[in-house]
């Protein structure tokens, strides 16, 4: 799987010719599953127009609205509940999956009950535009500052499927997230840590991790 980690989508000339280059085709030409769940388990977004907004493409967040070929959604909740082949042979076939912001924990524990996280590794093709939450879920672990919904094993462990962590939005003028908080964030991680402000996205293809940015970014070694 290749992967865009953004702090707030899509959001400048550089991201998206990342994204094109990723995707090896148009956006134009390109289909696209948008993914909620993580937005239901935080306290400050759950259910409701923050959802409607990320699906619908009415969110300054770019993700949906960036002129797909289609957009459909892909609520992680509800696998579970019915057979795979209702659902596998959509990611399968789909060029990117759109992963909303919200908690990362609880996205992760989805990931995992609804099997999407056992599936990630065949997806050879398949683009994972995170966005926060949709970013940090990629990494080993989160950092107790980010903790908000603990799964039944408690803990900060994500998905671990790259080898650093991320503090996104760094000086976002609506958010505590300063350097000094970053600062403090990476000095407790068991991993590398990149703080990055949301003109900022890390790419990363068969390994290889390169920063994408018309902003500004740290890296914690």
């Amino acid at each position: 799987m290749k992967l865009l980690l953004t702090s707030a989508g899509v959001q400048n000339p550089s991201i998206e010719a990342a994204l094109v280059d990723l995707l090896g085709k148009p956006i134009a030409d390109s289909t696209a599953l948008c993914i909620p769940t993580a937005q239901y388990g935080h306290p400050d977004i759950g259910p409701g127009p923050g959802a409607w907004r990320f699906i619908s493409g009415n969110s300054p967040l770019r993700m949906t609205s960036l002129g797909w070929k289609s957009v459909g959604v892909l609520e992680l909740t509800a696998l579970p509940s019915i057979d795979k082949d209702r659902w596998v042979a959509a990611v399968q076939e789909t060029d990117a999956l759109l992963v909303s912001g919200g908690d990362t924990l609880y996205l992760a524990y989805w990931m995992r009950q609804s099997g999407l996280a056992d599936l990630l590794p065949s997806l050879n093709d398949t683009v994972w535009v995170g966005l926060s939450a949709g970013s940090m879920v990629m990494a080993p672990s989160i950092g107790d500052e980010f903790i908000q919904w603990r799964p039944p094993t408690g803990g900060d462990e994500a998905l671990g499927l790259v080898d650093f962590a991320i503090f996104p939005h760094l000086d976002d003028t609506s958010s505590e997230n300063t350097m000094a908080d970053a600062v403090k964030w990476a000095a407790h991680l068991p991993v590398p840590g990149y703080a990055v402000d949301d003109q900022t996205a890390i790419r990363v293809v068969d390994g290889a991790v390169d920063v994408v940015s018309e902003g500004t970014w740290r890296l914690f070694s």
